[in-house]
């Protein structure tokens, strides 16, 4: 998108781009995730299930484990492989695609610059993100008031779930392949540079399938051909509107959709499953109403948007996160009234550190003047910026990792013990009817799904801080070293 004529003095001139090393492994590291990941997804659908249990039986019992067996158990589909795609569901996931892009482009919305990019142009973006989900949410919020958990958007995602996989992991690589392809017009160095285009610092390595995964532009747009809108309204920034859009909210519409699949099976909806939608409801809402936090993160003003971005946002998160109501859809956990205090008093914890944190920087660094933020003691550096030494960011370098994890265990710790068997039974009239109940040899293996997500979050959160960390190095140089001698801890207070 084309900056604001009136704010700049003339064109800005392409700069030589910050080149890094490799990160995640380089090459070998980007073959692995690009095609590991998805193989996982596919693997915790099938392996956790409501057709033998969670986890498959013979997964318990190595020695009576075959592979025929082993599909039956996991609900395998008869067609093979060709079930894995289906036409009218990619026809329905893209129009899913199509009323995003549509509530961006024609609601109103509060335009923000970003943070000023090396070529010292700064981006506008456009933030409609919640009122959007709002809409979508109150139109499901009527189909099921009128169809109850019969609900077509419902049964259809449950029912054609392997399938709304795939169709996602089709968009989000055809995504990736198109900003890579792109990414070499971004202008070189020298050259005039009207639109603000630049290389991310480690994208650009020459290796094709490393550049491919982390991803060579940073915040790569696309502007629609649609007339009698403004600018800000017809720009897509392609990192920023994946990031906030199909993805978050699918997770969410994946939760209800979970929810509608417990109460047709079994006729009631269980304390569990409720806490967990909303905690991750509120995390995603939350989210989506403080959208402009976003231009602040590594995501933004570091990462180039490649495959990892795109697969991230629009297949990991909805299709990862969800798991947790997934699991309980199936075995449907009442909770006592000490795990339900247990549980409020973590996410409370989290959401208490994680949003002030957040909340303390932005407006420390749109105003350090701020009343709610000019007491915040600070370290003037000789690159201009300020690094804060007191408040939240006295505490840790990075204490927004530590709540954002702590509201995590939330989402897996409804779950309890997990793990569970189907077992089925023949009532009077001649029907089959399923029970997913817990035995003691299941009894704790189904954490290695429902618990999944909080372990990996940790790992993710303890890496981040280290390329955040790297990134400091290089920018503050000895300032940052006169700043970790004041904030000690890197994420928990005392202990990292």
């Amino acid at each position: 998108m084309a900056p604001r004529k009136d704010s700049m003095a003339k064109t800005p001139v392409q700069p030589v781009p910050e080149k890094r090393g490799y990160e995640f492994g380089g090459p070998l590291g980007a073959f692995a995730f690009v095609f590991g990941l998805s193989t996982l997804i596919y693997g915790f659908t099938f392996l956790c299930n409501d057709v033998s249990g969670c986890p498959a039986p013979s997964l318990l019992n190595p020695s009576t484990l075959s592979l025929d067996k082993l599909r039956e158990e996991v609900g395998w589909p008869q067609e093979g492989l060709k079930a894995f795609f289906d036409i009218r569901v990619a026809l329905w996931v893209l129009s899913y695609y199509l009323l995003s892009l549509v509530l961006y482009v024609f609601l109103p919305g509060k335009v923000v610059e970003g943070t000023e990019l090396a070529c010292k142009g700064r981006l506008r973006y456009k933030f409609n993100a919640f009122s959007s989900a709002v809409l979508i949410l109150v139109g499901l919020g009527l189909g099921t008031y009128v169809y109850g958990a019969d609900f077509i958007i419902w049964t259809y995602l449950w029912d054609n779930y392997l399938q709304v996989i795939t169709v996602n992991l089709m968009i989000c690589t055809t995504i990736a392949v198109f900003v890579y392809a792109r990414s070499f017009s971004v202008p070189v160095p020298g050259q005039l540079n009207p639109d603000l285009r630049e290389l991310a610092p480690g994208g650009h390595t020459g290796n094709a399938l490393y550049d491919f995964f982390i991803g060579r532009e940073l915040n790569p747009r696309v502007q629609l051909p649609i007339p009698f809108v403004d600018e800000a309204s017809r720009t897509i920034d392609i990192n920023v509107w994946c990031e906030m859009r199909p993805g978050l909210l699918g997770w969410i519409i994946l939760d209800l959709s979970n929810i509608a699949r417990q109460y047709r099976t079994y006729g009631y909806i269980t304390n569990s499953i409720i806490l967990c939608t909303v905690f991750q409801a509120f995390y995603v809402l939350d989210a989506l109403y403080m959208e402009p936090a976003v231009l602040t993160t590594m995501d933004v003003i570091m990462d180039g948007f490649g495959y990892m971005l795109s697969f991230g946002h629009l297949v990991w998160v909805p299709f990862v996160y969800n798991f947790q109501t997934r699991y309980l859809a199936v075995f449907p956990l009442e909770l006592g009234l000490k795990s339900i205090l247990l549980i409020l008093t973590v996410t409370g914890a989290g959401y208490s550190i994680f949003r002030g944190a957040n909340n303390q920087k932005n407006r420390f660094r749109r105003d350090p003047n701020d009343p709610r933020v000019k007491h915040v003691k600070y370290i003037q550096t000789s690159s201009g910026s300020k690094l804060m030494i007191s408040g939240w960011w006295g505490l840790a370098r990075h204490i927004n990792y530590f709540g954002d994890w702590l509201m995590s265990w939330s989402y897996s710790l409804p779950t309890g013990v997990a793990g569970y068997t189907i077992i089925e039974s023949i009532n009077s009239a001649g029907d089959v009817h399923k029970q997913a109940i817990q035995t003691p040899e299941v009894r704790g293996w189904g954490i290695i799904f429902a618990y999944f997500f909080m372990l990996y979050f940790g790992v993710l959160l303890v890496h981040r801080e280290g390329r955040d960390e790297e990134k400091c190095k290089r920018k503050y140089g000895t300032d940052w070293k006169r700043y970790t001698s004041i904030v000690r801890s890197r994420i928990i207070p005392g202990i990292y």
